[in-house]
Parts: C-alpha cells; structure tokens; sequence
C-alpha cells in the first residue's frame, strides 16, 4: 500500500483535498468515486510539492501544463459539472501563475458570453488553431466531453514521442559536452603550462607537439573568431531560410540526409497521421483538419505536400493516390491509408499508422543513438589522446637535453 495525494471536487462543486493510500491511483481513484467525490488529480505522496524548489524562477506554459490542464477539464465536464464551474474549480488547483491568469481569463470571458472556443482563442501561444477547431467541433457538436477525451489522448501521444527523443539524447549531450570542455580545459590551460618549460629549455621538440602548441595558441589568441563564424553560420542559415523556396530546399534536403532524413521523415508522417485522426474522429470536415495538419508540420516540403492533397482532394481525387503523387509519404502508409479509405474506416487506420511510425521512430533513434555514441567517445578519445602522446612526446625528448 502506497500513499496518494489527491485533490477533487464534491457533488456541490467545492474543492477537497488530502492523501489516501492504495494500492495505485486507479485504487484512489474507485475509492473516491465511492465517497461520492469527482477526483482531478492523483499523485503519490512523494511527488507533492514537487517543483516547487525553484518557484522564484519565471514560469512558462509548457506541453506538460497543457496536458494538465486538459486532463482535469475532462475529467471535470465529464463528471457533469458546467464548464464555467469546472474552470474556477481548475483556477483554484492550478499552481502555474500564468496559467491561473489564462484560466481566470477564460472564465471571465466565458460568463460574459463567448464561447469555450472564443475564449481559448484569445490565447493563441498556448491554445493551438488544432486545439480551438477541435473544442469548436465539440461545441457545436455537442460532445465537448468526448473531444476533451480525444485531445487528452492526442497530447498524451504527442508528449510520449518528444519525451522518448528528449530522454535519448540527453547521454549523447552530455557526453559531448564534458568531453569538449576537457578538450577546451586541455588546450587552453594545461598545454600553454608546457609550452613555457619547453621554450625555456630551447630544445627542439617533436612536430605532434608542434602541432598542438600552435593550435593552442591560435585557439587562446583567436576563439572569437570561431565563435563569431558559428554565429554567422546561424544567422546566414536563418537569413537564407526567411525566404519560402529556400527554405523549401533545405527541407527537402534534410529528407535526404543520411540516417536522420528517414527519422525526420518519420516523425513527419506520424504527427500527420495523429492529428489528422484526432480531427476526423471529432468531426472536423477533411479539408478543414488537412488545413490544420499543414499548419503544424515542422517541415515545409512536408506541408507543402499536404497543401498539394488538400488542392487535389477538392477535385475529387483519392487521398491515398495523392499521398503517392507527392513523392514524400512512404508507400506503406499510403497502402494503409488507401485500405482505410477503401473500407471506410479511415480515422482508424491513420491512427494504426501513427502508432506504427511512432513506434518505428522510437527503433531508428535508439539504433542511430547507439552508433553515435561510441562515435562521439571514438572522436573524442582520439583528441585526447593526440594531446596526450604530443605532451608524452616533448617529456620524453627532454632525457635528450645536453646538461
């Protein structure tokens, strides 16, 4: 048996808090039911107050907020509770202040008459074009709280996937990080330290010790100068991507990138096919929901390609066939979309080749994480290792010296 916080409403609508202990939250949560309380949010003891070490920080809205504030409202409007009622019970927990300010704010707006989705618009950096056409749907609909449940769902897989990428690449991060800073280290304190004794002692030295003299001394003397060509890298990569059809050629070229074009690629299909799914499943008419996925996709070749299936669509022309013409969707998930649309059952199969692509993206990241690492160390030790037989080198040429 665990201990869990909770906090959760009663049938009148005011906010309760406290622990319980359970075997898992889904214990907690029956045995809340069974109290006669709605519950909002159930986490193991050892987790209250988590975060809050570095309150006195500024604290943004994030996907993790927003996945939060979506389960609760869900959870809340599918209890039965008026949205205007579920949003101040949601301003009362919400610990993020400027989240508590944005609810407060569509609350506001709410009792002055808009609707769920005018008021989230008013706040475009957190609430996306998907997610206020999606609300709309629901809205006017009349199933707001099975949208609620679907963008959960949608978030969900969409943290997992950025998590997944997060978590994996934090070990390659790091160990390229603490390996150039004892290269750096190595280069620009502990290298000029013999330089002194070997101009000191006028003896000839071994070229590999040479070599690594004056690339010490040009690093010491001249780092703004790399550190100025990174930065114009940067800006002319940025200043050459501000026009459309330049952009649109290196994202092309990035497609084609050894290794990481296919995982790109991948990862493009499946935000394709999720959010595609989702808009379908909540009603959003198919040019309206292709509209939306050609907003968010981070690749403009990509987006360009679903602009071009939207175009065709309104033609009359298959989805599936579409998806070949433009040279970009792989051929199994055009295969399976084109049975989803032969069956009808199209929202179905995209979400079976979101899952698909996910989980294949997740394979050939940690295949190219597990061939970079041994890469970087392999690089890395060959650096250090340079530097250290070069300073071996020079000591051992000292036993030459005429006393």
């Amino acid at each position: 048996m665990a201990e869990f916080v909770y906090k959760a409403t009663n049938l009148s609508g005011q906010t309760v808090e406290g622990s319980m202990e359970g075997h898992d939250e889904k214990a907690v949560v029956r045995s809340l039911h069974q109290l006669g309380y709605i519950p909002v949010r159930v986490n193991p003891a050892a987790e209250k107050g988590a975060g809050s070490g570095f309150s006195f920080l500024p604290q943004r809205v994030g996907m993790k907020h927003l996945l939060a504030l979506s389960q609760e409202l869900s959870t809340l409007v599918a209890a039965g509770l008026p949205i205007d009622r579920s949003l101040q019970i949601l301003a009362s927990l919400t610990k993020n202040p400027k989240l508590k300010g944005v609810v407060q704010d569509i609350l506001k707006r709410i009792r002055e008459g808009s609707s769920l989705a005018e008021a989230l618009g008013n706040h475009p950096r957190i609430f996306s074009k998907l997610y206020l056409n999606m609300i709309k749907a629901g809205e006017s609909g009349g199933f707001l709280e099975v949208i609620l449940s679907r963008l959960v769902k949608y978030l969900q897989s969409a943290k997992e996937v950025r998590d997944f990428l997060v978590s994996v690449m934090i070990y390659p991060l790091i160990l390229t990080a603490v390996s150039g800073a004892s290269i750096v280290i190595l280069v620009t304190f502990v290298i000029p330290r013999f330089a002194k004794i070997f101009s000191d002692m006028g003896q000839t030295i071994p070229l590999p010790t040479q070599i690594m003299l004056t690339l010490s001394q040009v690093v010491r003397d001249y780092w703004w100068v790399g550190a100025g060509v990174v930065a114009l890298a940067y800006f002319s990569l940025k200043a050459y991507n501000q026009a459309e059809e330049r952009r649109l050629r290196w994202d092309r070229s990035k497609l084609r990138w050894p290794a990481v074009g296919s995982i790109i690629k991948k990862v493009e299909v499946a935000r394709f096919a999720r959010t595609l799914s989702t808009l379908l499943q909540s009603g959003v008419p198919i040019l309206s929901a292709l509209s939306l996925v050609k907003e968010i996709s981070q690749n403009l070749a990509v987006s360009r390609a679903i602009g071009n299936i939207h175009d065709r669509l309104r033609e009359g022309k298959a989805i599936a066939r579409t998806l070949e013409e433009t040279g970009v969707f792989p051929p199994l998930a055009i295969h399976m979309i084109s049975v989803g649309e032969e069956t009808g059952r199209m929202e179905e199969m995209l979400a079976k080749v979101a899952e698909t692509y996910e989980t294949d993206v997740q394979t050939s990241v940690k295949r190219f994480v597990s061939m970079l690492e041994p890469l970087i160390i392999l690089v890395m030790g060959a650096v250090v290792g340079f530097i250290v037989i070069s300073m071996l080198l020079a000591i051992f040429s000292i036993n030459e010296i005429p006393f």
